[in-house]
């Protein structure tokens, strides 16, 4: 097996960007005004991944915990900023610490247990394993979180009068709301789901193609996969739960009335 990757050129990667042209011809083409909006993704994806690739490689060569911790809070504080973004119904201010304190206790932990305890690295810091593996558990519980948030607030607002009948019916605030709170953890829990029963079949995950290209066997690539797809299992589940959890109380007050 070929353990060498290649690399690829300035020109090379500037050919890629034919994708885009191809895209921005259908959308013209298709009469779909996207045109700024293609170029603005396209810009800011470049921007940002080659600022990335620079400070990952000042970070590699010189390893230590204060910047592996540092970088680990930058990534942490985009996704609790890019979930809110993401929900649009509007969220009170509990809510979204909340939502942040839940994101960040079940991502950190999660990504914790899994490179310390299951992966066994040591010393922990170790960038080459903790920054993209905390990356994509941070990453997918964002996306996840996002989900349940933007379900619950939805149907806490669409089934106000269901939840109001129960409580006059004598029903507490838990079980008013229990369906909807179930309905919030599966609607963010099931894309990872459909994720995992395509995985391997349909398509191979970034992570494990990107460790056969650098010339790992597959074995360990797939290994490796399906650790960190149970990690990112795991951490979105632990995140949504304490979101869900918490979360439904700010819809009410202290004596278990709707807020107003």
């Amino acid at each position: 097996m070929n353990n060498t990757v290649m690399d690829l050129t300035v020109l090379q990667l500037s050919i890629s960007y034919i994708f885009v042209l191809i895209l921005l011809v259908i959308f013209k083409a298709r009469g779909i005004r996207r045109e700024k909006q293609i170029l603005i993704a396209t810009t800011r994806m470049t921007v940002q991944l080659v600022i990335m690739g620079n400070i990952l490689m000042y970070v590699f060569k010189n390893p230590s915990w204060w910047l592996t911790s540092l970088m680990i809070l930058l990534m942490i504080t985009a996704a609790v900023i890019n979930a809110f973004k993401r929900v649009k119904t509007a969220m009170s201010t509990q809510l979204k610490m909340i939502t942040g304190l839940s994101l960040i206790l079940g991502a950190l932990a999660t990504a914790a247990f899994f490179i310390v305890v299951v992966l066994g690295v040591r010393p922990w810091f170790n960038p080459q394993y903790f920054i993209p593996i905390s990356g994509m558990i941070v990453g997918n519980s964002m996306t996840g979180i996002s989900l349940g948030a933007n379900k619950l607030c939805a149907d806490m607002q669409d089934k106000r009068s269901i939840v109001e009948n129960s409580l006059m019916l004598g029903a507490t605030p838990v079980r008013a709301v229990r369906e909807i709170v179930n309905d919030a953890f599966d609607s963010a829990i099931l894309p990872t789901m459909n994720n995992m029963l395509t995985m391997g079949i349909v398509s191979l995950p970034g992570m494990m193609t990107g460790q056969i290209l650098s010339g790992t066997f597959p074995i360990t690539a797939i290994k490796y996969q399906i650790g960190i797809m149970l990690a990112i299992l795991g951490s979105t589940a632990l995140c949504v739960m304490l979101f869900v959890t918490l979360g439904y109380k700010t819809f009410f007050t202290k004596d278990g009335r709707l807020n107003d």
